[in-house]
């Protein structure tokens, strides 16, 4: 006598199942287990039950083959038998009967001792048992098992920059799906490739190649983040002749009426360079300044309050009196270098308002960390425009590069020939100065 096993969703879809794949044929249910049903290496399973039977013989006579309960023959791959009925006992696997003897029947045909298959059956459950326990784990884990070390490394070192979590993950799948076993086993070529989609995470401002004059340009962001300064670096690099390039005509314009300091710098800047400095505190006074000095202004220059990004009340106060600019000014955000990614991605998303263009990064020298700045950009989807690195004006700005923020990452082994030729520098040179 042969035991059978079907797999469901429950018990009732096992019968189901049996009773469609044997076409009805009687029989009797030894065994109902719980088992998981699915899923990929362990993986995605859901509940299910694993039934055992056997067959039970059908009586070759036949009173009336349409008599409900009468007993019936039958024969394998005998369509009819679907439309024949059998005795309660024989047909329901709920059917009362003495279970556990018929479970030694069976045994016992099968030439094995009752207490050698409970005995098989209790080792087979434990082993059963554990590998749940064990994919139960992984699940608890989020699926993940040993890594290869190359992995583990690769965690490691963009964790020591400072990337987010999600920018790692976001590594790390690509590793596993693009890199074959043997560049993982070589460390430089791992980095290398980690260096190169780092480098493509990072988008470079394309200025316009055409601008309006006058250009408006705007600089907005939280206070402290060197605003100020970054307006006088840039008018100092397009205000002041050089040999490389001519001079275009610049003027300063602050709206930071409140702050003695910020307009005292401003002014002072101005004086030293030989450049205007305007200060207003509303819109109507913005929108005359500009228009009275737009025919002979190439750039204006504008420093803002600078608010927390949280103070929501402030930054409206502060878009309202800016839309005398007009629609033509481009709005950049300016950010410091040291601060954290979760506070970048909350001053970014606070100033979005604003529409900015571009980020502009300040204070690079001050932190040895720029995981965080990379990975706010990139899963913001933003362009960097400049980097400052300094007090000095107009020496520590530059334009923004790929190259600088991979030469600024830490235990990279950074060979710089090749970002350069893969990340060339007249890609900075695409932004400007005008």
């Amino acid at each position: 006598m042969d035991m059978y096993f079907q797999q469901g969703t429950d018990r009732r879809d096992c019968e189901l199942k049996i009773n469609a794949k044997y076409y009805n044929r009687p029989y009797n249910i030894m065994s109902v287990k719980e088992i998981r049903i699915g899923g990929f290496l362990g993986l995605f399973t859901k509940p299910g039950v694993e039934v055992g039977f056997y067959f039970t013989p059908a009586p070759i006579q036949q009173k009336n083959p349409y008599q409900i309960g009468a007993p019936v023959s039958w024969q394998a791959g005998d369509v009819s038998s679907q439309r024949r009925n059998y005795t309660a006992e024989q047909y329901s696997p709920n059917a009362p009967a003495d279970l556990e003897e018929e479970k030694r029947k069976v045994i016992a045909a099968a030439g094995k001792s009752y207490d050698q298959v409970t005995a098989g059956r209790e080792a087979m459950q434990k082993i059963l048992e554990s590998l749940n326990e064990i994919n139960g784990k992984i699940d608890s884990s989020g699926g993940r098992r040993e890594e290869h070390p190359a992995f583990v490394s690769a965690a490691e070192i963009l964790k020591l920059n400072d990337f987010s979590q999600g920018y790692i993950d976001g590594m790390l799948e690509r590793l596993r799906k693009e890199l074959p076993l043997e560049t993982l086993e070589n460390e430089d070529a791992v980095q290398d490739r980690l260096l190169e989609w780092i480098g493509e995470s990072i988008a470079i401002y394309k200025e316009d190649p055409r601008p309006r004059k006058p250009r408006i340009m705007v600089l907005i962001g939280p206070t402290g983040v060197g605003k100020t300064t970054t307006v006088s670096k840039l008018a100092a690099i397009y205000g002041i002749d050089t040999e490389e390039k001519r001079a275009i005509e610049v003027r300063m314009i602050t709206i930071d009426a409140f702050r003695i300091g910020a307009q005292y710098q401003l002014e002072s800047t101005g004086d030293i360079m030989q450049i205007p400095v305007s200060c207003v505190d509303n819109k109507q006074s913005l929108r005359k300044e500009i228009a009275i000095h737009s025919e002979e202004i190439d750039l204006f220059l504008v420093d803002t309050i600078g608010k927390s990004p949280k103070d929501s009340s402030k930054l409206g106060e502060m878009k309202e009196i800016l839309e005398g600019c007009g629609r033509q000014a481009e709005y950049h955000l300016v950010i410091a270098a040291s601060t954290k990614t979760s506070d970048i991605e909350e001053i970014m998303r606070q100033f979005e308002p604003f529409n900015y263009r571009s980020v502009v990064i300040t204070k690079m020298d001050e932190t040895v960390h720029i995981g965080n700045v990379i990975s706010a950009l990139a899963e913001k989807g933003k362009p960097v425009s400049y980097i400052t690195d300094g007090q000095t004006v107009p020496v520590d700005i530059k334009k923004a590069s790929v190259v600088r923020f991979l030469t600024n990452l830490e235990n990279f082994k950074v060979d710089l020939e090749k970002i350069e030729n893969r990340f060339p520098s007249g890609e900075a040179e695409q932004f400007k100065w005008r």
